[in-house]
């Protein structure tokens, strides 16, 4: 009742042809570029001295956050007494 009905034997699509009327453009080729082992090390050890320094900053906020907690939580209970 619900299945969809088909034709028996469907016709093909017509295929088009097309004929160019101009030629494609010539794919030019990028000029060849050259990057010494030296400079790829340099970026490297750029790269890793960079994250060396964002990861002492972040650990050393961490530790002055947790300090200054620390020291509040202390002079808190210095003046409740």
């Amino acid at each position: 009742m619900f299945l969809p009905k088909y034709p028996d034997s469907p016709t093909p699509p017509t295929a088009h042809t097309h004929t160019p009327t101009e030629p494609a453009p010539v794919q030019r080729s990028l000029p060849q570029v050259s990057i010494s082992p030296g400079a790829i090390a340099a970026v490297v050890a750029g790269g890793v001295v960079l994250t060396a320094l964002v990861t002492a900053v972040a650990v050393s906020a961490i530790s002055v956050a947790i300090a200054a907690v620390v020291l509040r939580s202390m002079l808190r209970d210095h003046h409740r007494r």
